[in-house]
């Protein structure tokens, strides 16, 4: 396994999405399970992983995924990169706040919750349409300044958002949702980050478990918190029009003796020197099977074989990565 950097911090080339634990997946596992899911990721080399405040639902509470993997990585947090996210309430804007101590009141909870004194990765969790990205870069400024976070990130944003952000304060990470099927990034945010330094950490980049062929038209997803049920791709009629991507998959799998899932992130990791999923899961085996993508290792000769036979098929359904705090919670969204 060969480290990654994202931007100065050194971390697994594959990373874990902890969201599951918490939300998003229909019903979570028991906490016990979830503390061993992740220490046994970082047994296994995991050195990265990624929860936010708001990861909860209607039965838990504000940060309870950030009390998760606080408790699971205590006796071994200085070993690991952790980020976490900043969420800015609609009802905390108001024309005379002080968005210094109001972000650093957030941070500070973070803290508590995580068992820890400092943030390696803090990110914008969606950007506020009335507050703006300057000066948020700005306070994340004065925080690296501080001590209190190590550099500070953006999630699902275009490049002039980004570029408004990284020339007030230069810009770490930037986490959009990016996969064989989501591709938005490819046309400017990868070409600015690679320029800049700036590591790239998609979410769902197995497409919310899509590219490892498990999901058919037929699979019924969990009635209760279950975000599947909104994503584009999972429709019943874009599943089926997208299986062709499925099928070339399952082909590489053969070939290498892998899984689908494995090859859709090995093919990421091949196609960018800059990028660190994190895919997400509330299964141990699932887990342990996606890090283990990173001693998959596509030749030059197959990676532009599978990159061929991709661009021919056509994708059905699109998220896409312009989404601001209003659009993303109106919907249900928290990832």
């Amino acid at each position: 396994m060969k480290k990654r950097f994202i931007g100065k911090l050194e971390v697994s080339p594959i990373g874990m999405g902890c969201m599951g634990f918490s939300h998003g997946y229909g019903k979570i596992p028991e906490k016990q399970y979830s503390i061993e899911a992740i220490r046994k990721a970082y047994a296994f080399g995991c050195t990265f992983f990624d929860t936010a405040e708001v990861y909860g639902n209607e039965l838990y509470w504000e940060g309870h995924n950030e009390e998760i993997l606080g408790e699971a990585v205590e006796s071994f947090r200085k070993n690991i990169v952790i980020a976490t996210k900043l969420h800015i309430h609609d009802e905390e804007v108001t024309p005379n706040m002080d968005l210094y101590h109001l972000i650093k009141s957030h941070l500070e909870k973070s803290l508590k919750r995580l068992r820890t004194d400092y943030v390696d990765l803090y990110y914008l969790h969606r950007v506020n349409e009335f507050v703006p990205v300057e000066d948020v870069a700005y306070v994340m400024g004065k925080l690296i300044d501080e001590g209190l976070i190590k550099g500070w990130g953006l999630s699902q944003v275009d490049v002039d958002t980004l570029d408004k952000a990284h020339r007030v304060t230069p810009v770490t990470a930037v986490q959009n949702l990016y996969n064989i099927l989501e591709r938005d990034c490819d046309d400017e945010i990868f070409p600015y980050c690679i320029e800049k330094n700036i590591g790239v950490v998609p979410f769902s980049p197995i497409a919310s478990g899509f590219l490892s062929g498990k999901i058919t038209a037929k699979t019924e997803f969990e009635k209760v918190d279950d975000v599947r049920k909104f994503v584009p791709q999972l429709t019943k009629e874009n599943i089926e029009g997208n299986q062709p991507i499925v099928n070339i998959l399952q082909n590489y799998a053969k070939k290498k003796k892998a899984t689908p899932a494995q090859i859709s992130l090995a093919w990421m990791l091949k196609k960018y020197p800059n990028v660190v999923p994190i895919p997400g899961s509330k299964n141990q085996e699932r887990i342990i099977e996606n890090l283990s993508a990173w001693d998959i290792e596509l030749t030059d000769e197959e990676f532009y074989e599978l990159q061929s036979a991709l661009d021919k098929c056509e994708i059905y359904g699109h998220r896409g990565i312009v989404e601001t705090q209003q659009k993303i919670f109106s919907n249900h969204w928290k990832k």
